[in-house]
C-alpha cells in the first residue's frame, strides 16, 4: 500500500489500486490556507491527513512524489483564482523567508560594495586628477583624502585652495566648469560614504554569521569568502586548498594553460600576513592561513565556540614562526 496526496485530500491506496482510506482536508479555503499547505509539501514536511494515515497503516509507503504517482488522482474542483492566488502568496513567502539567509544578504552586500568601490575609484580619480590641473601645488597623493571634501564644500577654487593650504591657481574654471567640479566631488564624497556604511553592514552580519573566520580573516575579508563560495555551508565543507586559491580566477585560468599554479587567491592576499611577508614565504603562510580559516568556518557552521583573542594570537605566533624559520630566499637550482 501507499499513501498519496496533494494539499487538498490525503489517501491510501492498495496494490490493485483501490482506496482504502481517505481524508479530506477541511480547513479555510483562502490563499493563504492554501500557499500554507503547499509550502509544507515544497519543504518535503508530512501534511496532518498523511500523518494520521501513516499512523491508521504503518505498513503503507508514503509516495514522495504523491499525487503525481496517481493516474487516477481527482482533478481539483476550486476555482483557479484561489490556486492561482494562493501560488501568488506562496511565492512571496519564499521571498520574505529568503530575507532571512545570511549567505544570500553577505552576497548582496559584497556584489553592492565591489560594485560602488569600483565606481567611486574611477570618480575619485577624475577628481583628484581634475582639482590637480587647477590646483598645481597641491600634494594629489599626501592631501588625496582632503581634495574632493575641499571642493565641494566651497564657492570658488580659491576657497578650496585656501582650505588645501596652498596658493590660488593662476587659471580659473569657467563658471559652469566650476559647477561641475563641485557637483563631481560631491558625488565623490557621497559614494565614500555609501561604501563606508555598507561595509559596516559587512562587518556587522560576518560578525555574527562567522564569528571565528571574521576573527581569524577579518570580517570583510570572511564576507568575501562566503560569497566567493556561494554559502559558508560550502564554504565549511571545501578542501583548505580550494579556500586557499578562491579569487584567484586568473590564476587559474592560466593554471589550465599551463603557467605555474597560484600561490593564493585575491582574499587571502590581501591579509598583511601575507602580503606584507617575504614573497618566498607568501605561499607556505597563505597554506597555513587557509587550513585555519577552514576550520574556523567549520567550528561556525556547526555551531563550535567561536574562537576568542587567545586562538587568534596563537595562529599569528605560527605565522612569525614560519617567517622566522624562512628569513631567507631559497637558492635557485
Amino acid at each position: 500500500m501507499e499513501i498519496h496526496f496533494d494539499w487538498r485530500l490525503s489517501r491510501v491506496v492498495d496494490d490493485q489500486g483501490n482506496i482504502v482510506d481517505e481524508i479530506v482536508w477541511d480547513g479555510p479555503m483562502s490563499p493563504s490556507g492554501v500557499a500554507k499547505r503547499l509550502l509544507k509539501i515544497q519543504q518535503g514536511r508530512k501534511l496532518p491527513e498523511v500523518i494520521t494515515l501513516a499512523g491508521r497503516f504503518p505498513d503503507a509507503a508514503i509516495d514522495p512524489l504523491g499525487s503525481l504517482s496517481d493516474p487516477n488522482w481527482p482533478k481539483a474542483e476550486e476555482p483557479d483564482e484561489l490556486f492561482r492566488r494562493a501560488t501568488l502568496t506562496l511565492a512571496k513567502m519564499g521571498v520574505a523567508e529568503s530575507s532571512g539567509d545570511m549567505d544570500r544578504r553577505l552576497d548582496m552586500l559584497v556584489s553592492a560594495t565591489l560594485e560602488a568601490r569600483s565606481s567611486w575609484t574611477t570618480s575619485e580619480s577624475r577628481c583628484i586628477e581634475w582639482a590637480g590641473l587647477f590646483i598645481t601645488e597641491a600634494d594629489l597623493d599626501s592631501q588625496r583624502d582632503e581634495i574632493p571634501s575641499a571642493i565641494s564644500s566651497s564657492q570658488s577654487i580659491a576657497e578650496a585652495s585656501e582650505k588645501l593650504g596652498v596658493n590660488p591657481p593662476k587659471h580659473l574654471p569657467s563658471d559652469s566648469e566650476w559647477s561641475s567640479m563641485v557637483s563631481h566631488a560631491l558625488a565623490v564624497s557621497s559614494s565614500s560614504d555609501i561604501l563606508e556604511q555598507l561595509e559596516v553592514s559587512i562587518r556587522e552580519i560576518a560578525t555574527i554569521h562567522v564569528p571565528s573566520l571574521s576573527a581569524l580573516l577579518g570580517p570583510i575579508s570572511a564576507a568575501k569568502l562566503i560569497a566567493l563560495a556561494g554559502g559558508r555551508e560550502r564554504l565549511a565543507r571545501m578542501p583548505s586548498g580550494s579556500l586557499q586559491v578562491l579569487g584567484a580566477h586568473a590564476a587559474m585560468s592560466a593554471h589550465r594553460r599551463g603557467a605555474p599554479p597560484p600561490k593564493h587567491g585575491s582574499v587571502l592576499f590581501s591579509m598583511p600576513q601575507v602580503s606584507r611577508s617575504p614573497r618566498w614565504v607568501r605561499g607556505k603562510i597563505a597554506r597555513y592561513l587557509a587550513g585555519k580559516a577552514s576550520i574556523a568556518v567549520r567550528v561556525d557552521h556547526f555551531d563550535g565556540e567561536a574562537w576568542g583573542k587567545s586562538q587568534i594570537d596563537e595562529i599569528n605566533g605560527e605565522i612569525e614562526a614560519i617567517k622566522t624559520k624562512f628569513p631567507k630566499p631559497p637558492k635557485r637550482r
